[in-house]
């Protein structure tokens, strides 16, 4: 009877024991959810007229700077939900430069070559991607979207945790985020798995992290 009683105290101590360690991880993605209703928001609200001058004063800045010159492989993302409009960047530069955009799956996210609209399809969240094979070369500059910034260089993603997994493996890649800038905050929330951003390009200015 001692074991039996004994035994029920320690499951329900290591049960208390997982709950408390859930407890941070359960606080951060809320606190990541109120700044993503909040901003996401603030986006759905902006004109087409907004968005597209506000998305050119980001894209001027982005291709006068020389790692953006210099970069023979870009990885881009097609916007969503009113997202900063990088889509012009693949008229103006696709025969320079190896456009690449992101793939979602099921465990995590490939990058395939832009080869013409006819070659690109509604993924698995309706978000045009590339048919193409899965490139697997050096990308020489990835530019990465987000709900938030802030200036030490920590982003608020889309809440998937794809962008994060994949870029802990592009140790070569400079990471340029971009937005507008109402998304630039205090301070972005994060875990021990997101990644940082090497500079933040927003219409009124450029940070260097």
């Amino acid at each position: 009877m001692h074991t039996i009683s004994y035994l029920v105290v320690m499951l329900f101590e290591s049960n208390i024991k997982q709950l408390l360690d859930l407890l941070p991880s359960k606080r951060l993605s809320r606190e990541k959810n109120k700044i993503r209703e909040l901003l996401v928001q603030k986006r759905r609200i902006m004109s087409a007229e907004e968005r597209a001058e506000q998305s050119e004063l980001v894209l001027s800045q982005l291709e006068n700077m020389r790692c953006f010159q210099e970069a023979k492989t870009i990885l881009l993302y097609y916007p969503v939900q009113n997202e900063v409009n990088v889509l012009p960047l693949v008229k103006r530069h696709k025969k320079e430069k190896t456009i690449l955009f992101p793939v979602s799956h099921r465990h995590g996210m490939t990058v395939h070559p832009y080869a013409g609209n006819e070659m690109m399809h509604r993924g698995k969240f309706g978000i045009p991607e590339p048919t193409t094979p899965a490139y697997e070369g050096k990308i020489d500059l990835i530019i990465v979207p987000a709900v938030a910034f802030d200036e030490k260089g920590r982003r608020l993603g889309r809440g998937g945790g794809y962008y994060d997994r994949f870029l802990k493996k592009q140790t070569h890649a400079t990471l340029i985020g971009v937005g507008y800038d109402f998304q630039l905050v205090e301070s972005v929330p994060t875990g021990r798995h997101d990644q940082l951003v090497h500079r933040i390009i927003l219409p009124s200015q450029t940070i260097l992290v």
